[in-house]
């Protein structure tokens, strides 16, 4: 019985490829790579902070860290949106 609805709502639930592939907007793909990437920097910040004792290198590594981290997030969700698998 509860098998039976799994699969029935699942067979109601499923999307085509053209629906999954256009699920995800590039523009929601960067927001979500920069609010991440505020909270990483501010660790990466504090860690270099923390390891250096200078807060002008901290700040210099936190701020490349921000760029390329948010690049190849952002990069690294657009090739998971392609990747039909546990959708």
């Amino acid at each position: 019985m509860i098998a039976d609805q799994l699969i029935i709502n699942k067979k109601e639930s499923k999307t085509t490829y053209k629906e999954d592939k256009t699920s995800e907007k590039p523009l929601r793909s960067v927001a979500k790579a920069f609010s991440w990437r505020v909270i990483g920097t501010l660790d990466t910040l504090v860690i270099s902070y923390i390891l250096t004792g200078k807060i002008s290198l901290a700040a210099s590594i936190a701020s490349i860290d921000f760029v390329t981290k948010m690049v190849l997030y952002f990069f690294h969700e657009r090739i998971w949106n392609l990747v039909k698998w546990g959708k």
